[in-house]
């Protein structure tokens, strides 16, 4: 076997031909748009190269055909501010064969390594949490956007090798139309009345102060996370303005308390569901003019939970069961075409989240593992902390 660093166009273009190969007759795999793999590699599109690095390698069989894949990266924020500074690694795709999967860690670890790493993390991306994070384990179903799917036999060629568990992330469903449950509603309406919080979805036409608000509880909410750095002024503003073609309005709501944002719940339509499999990764002409008209008559029935935050001081308030039963009494109005709801993702560290789910009656419905490995293996492992 021969291990292959990406640098040339042409190997960048075959880290990404090479990975249907794995999914031949796999009803559920939908291959991603190669226009968004590309752009986590591309530094003119990824703020991450700002203050990171990243490789990528493929390896092939005697033959020549490529048999694997898998990239590694981190950034300085990581190494310079944690006990245990981990980089990470993703984009894995591999035979059933442990040699050639070991091949492949090894050539991350080796890297990591040597830019001062203690750990990698796995599989996940180089960029935001809520793309390309996790090995599916379980609930092998549809994958959502920019969501990984991968073959069931990953999960032993990454523990076999010695990655452990570091969290779980739970994908929650629930039938949009089915009635919340009346105690939790009332409560929440009850603890929130007459103390100055007011909900509102964005107006499309007013991103920017979405972007305003939605910068301001992130960076309280979330900041405290490990391995999670504030959002800046321009990232906030390129998110939504890159959500923008995709986005629903009446999907993103905030919270506010004497008019300022403490809380949000994004939520998208699945792009999936607008993405003809037969298009292959490519999104030609005929494949966009497919979504807008997909798009336009309603055939997106999956509203997908991208990210949901409250500021510490609120917290624990019913700030957010009040958020999602003022926006549930418009989704089950009738006049918005969401049949289902998946709310992505949900870690095991986070317990009071996983109840407020389970509070409006979702269910797992999908489990990724986030993976470490300790480069000294003689130090004690410890899971990611319960927040």
């Amino acid at each position: 076997m021969n291990l292959i660093e990406v640098d040339s166009a042409s190997l960048a273009k075959d880290f990404i031909e090479m990975a249907p190969q794995f999914y031949k007759g796999d009803a559920n795999y939908i291959r991603p748009l190669d226009a968004d793999i590309e752009k986590v590699f591309d530094s003119s599109h990824n703020n991450f190269f700002k203050e990171g690095e990243c490789v990528r390698w493929l390896l092939s069989d005697a033959s020549g055909r490529y048999i694997g894949r898998i990239a590694a990266f981190y950034t300085k924020q990581i190494v310079d501010s944690s006990d245990l500074p981990a980089g990470g690694s993703g984009f894995f795709e591999c035979i059933d064969n442990q040699e050639a999967a070991s091949m492949l860690f090894d050539a991350a670890r080796n890297w990591l390594q040597s830019k001062g790493l203690e750990a990698m993390d796995g599989p996940v991306n180089f960029g935001e949490r809520n793309n390309w994070w996790g090995l599916l384990v379980e609930g092998f179903h549809k994958p959502c956007y920019m969501c990984n799917y991968n073959p069931k036999y990953y999960q032993d060629l990454f523990e076999n090798y010695g990655f452990q568990v570091y969290y779980k992330q739970h994908t929650y469903w629930r039938d949009v139309h089915s009635e919340l449950d009346t105690r939790y509603a009332k409560r929440a309406r009850k603890i929130l009345e007459h103390r100055g919080y007011t909900f509102a979805h964005v107006d499309k036409s007013k991103l920017e102060k979405a972007a305003v608000d939605f910068r301001t509880v992130y960076n309280k909410a979330w900041v405290k996370h490990a391995g999670v750095s504030e959002i800046s002024e321009k990232q906030a503003n390129d998110l939504l303005k890159n959500m923008k073609p995709i986005l629903d309005p009446r999907l993103i709501w905030f919270a506010y308390y004497n008019g300022e944002p403490v809380a949000f719940w994004i939520s998208l339509p699945d792009v999936n569901e607008l993405i003809v499999q037969e298009l292959n990764g490519k999104f030609t002409l005929w494949g966009k003019l497919l979504f807008v008209w997909r798009k336009l008559t309603n055939q997106c029935k999956t509203m997908f939970g991208v990210i949901f935050g409250v500021v510490p001081e609120h917290q624990k308030k019913g700030v957010e069961i009040a958020l999602i039963v003022e926006s549930a009494t418009l989704v089950q109005s009738g006049s918005m075409p969401y049949t289902e709801l998946q709310m992505n993702w949900i870690g095991d560290f986070n317990p009071r989240m996983m109840r407020v789910a389970e509070q409006i009656g979702a269910k797992i419905y999908k489990t990724h593992h986030t993976y470490r490995y300790l480069f000294d293996r003689t130090r004690p492992f410890e899971r990611y902390p319960i927040i």
